[in-house]
């Protein structure tokens, strides 16, 4: 039989889960920087002053929700289990199609769109985990020969985040509503890797 303690962190954790799905729906409904407590609340039932015995501000659901955004997209780019130059190419597009998929959060994630809120370091390092992921693909391709050295430098790392925001960006802003297959920008992520090859080709 479930002891009191324990049914009541399980009560907690779900309610704490529909105030972060609600609050997504708000977000996706008003833009992200239009969260309100209120509103949350009222969806929810209860007294707004009920909701901050779960989080402490609206900060505090940004921060839980940033968490949320960053290991789910963690898991997605982690998913494809290639290695290599073809590793960095398969796990750019599994992200961008994580990305398609979650736009809401993915706002939150990579736009910061919230002034004045900055994610908690605990909430922000599965993003640490991604830079590795990463950065252990470009070391790989390196050792097989298919990328130059200074490719796993941080200008390297930095120019793999900026060709798939530059893509995810242009897509978002110009064609929100269809799908990855669909998206005018979104088809050029499998060309990617093939452009970070060719800025560092082999030696």
């Amino acid at each position: 039989m479930e002891d009191i303690p324990d049914r009541r962190a399980r009560r907690n954790a779900e309610t704490k889960a529909e105030i972060l799905g609600i609050a997504l729906d708000v977000m996706a409904e008003e833009g992200v920087a239009g969260l309100s407590m209120a509103t949350v609340a009222r969806r929810l039932g209860v007294r707004p002053p009920s909701l901050y015995k779960y989080f402490a501000s609206r900060h505090a659901v940004y921060d839980a929700l940033f968490k949320r955004g960053q290991e789910g997209y963690l898991a997605a780019v982690g998913t494809p289990g290639e290695e290599g130059l073809r590793g960095v190419g398969a796990s750019l597009e599994a992200g961008a199609r994580w990305i398609m998929d979650n736009q809401v959060l993915a706002q939150l994630l990579f736009w910061r769109p919230v002034p004045g809120f900055t994610p908690s370091p605990e909430s922000y390092a599965p993003a640490q985990d991604i830079h590795r992921h990463f950065a252990a693909l470009i070391g790989q391709a390196v050792e097989r020969g298919e990328l130059h050295p200074d490719a796993a430098g941080e200008e390297g790392l930095d120019l793999v985040a900026s060709l798939i925001s530059g893509a995810i960006t242009q897509q978002l802003a110009n064609q929100p509503g269809v799908t990855y297959e669909q998206g005018r920008f979104t088809r050029l992520v499998p060309r990617l890797s093939a452009v970070f090859a060719a800025v560092y080709p082999p030696p």
